[in-house]
């Protein structure tokens, strides 16, 4: 009697390994990608066209878009410590790039990739803005209510967050596991 060559049998299913989630660094750095031309193409239009003390109104008394250039943190925190908001910024490069080595799972990649793409592109302007290398100041334009002026990399790093916290919160690891589901 011949066997069916196409046809399994219990035990060579259960001992045949787990097939892996594909590694999701491609779609870590699409999306960072995008967030950085954004970013960028952003902030020269809006200083090509947006005049420092004259907003632009777009929502009545809401929405408007204004010229700021900021050499600290959200808030107009730790303005005198450019150099170190730059150190850090880096350092959350490094950390974004190592975890992405390990992901497998496309929400973090998606949170991640937000908050890489946000801190390169404030990135940009702390080393190539004046007054320098490390101490630029961020361009920001985007002024709703009583809300500090920000950009689009601010942003992607705050949506990001907020994605991975979340994930964090349901638990869902990035090797794309939830913790305390036995496997």
């Amino acid at each position: 009697m011949s066997r069916d060559p196409t046809a399994e049998n219990e035990t060579d299913v259960e001992d045949r390994p787990e097939t892996p989630k594909p590694r999701r660094m491609l779609l870590l750095f699409a999306v960072a990608g995008v967030v950085l031309a954004l970013d960028l193409l952003t902030k020269i239009l809006a200083v090509a066209n947006i005049e420092p003390g004259h907003p632009i109104w777009l929502v009545g008394d809401v929405v408007s878009l204004r010229l700021v250039r900021n050499p600290g943190a959200a808030f107009s925190m730790a303005t005198s410590m450019t150099w170190l908001l730059t150190l850090v910024a880096v350092g959350v490069v490094i950390g974004v790039i190592k975890i992405g080595r390990t992901l497998r799972s496309p929400w973090w990649a998606l949170g991640l990739g937000l908050v890489l793409g946000g801190a390169l592109g404030n990135l940009v302007d702390r080393f190539f803005r004046a007054p320098g290398v490390m101490q630029g100041h961020v361009v920001d334009f985007v002024s709703v209510g009583w809300w500090p002026v920000f950009n689009v990399a601010d942003s992607g790093i705050v949506c990001g967050a907020v994605l991975l916290v979340v994930l964090t919160l349901i638990g869902l690891d990035p090797d794309g596991q939830r913790r305390g589901v036995e496997k």
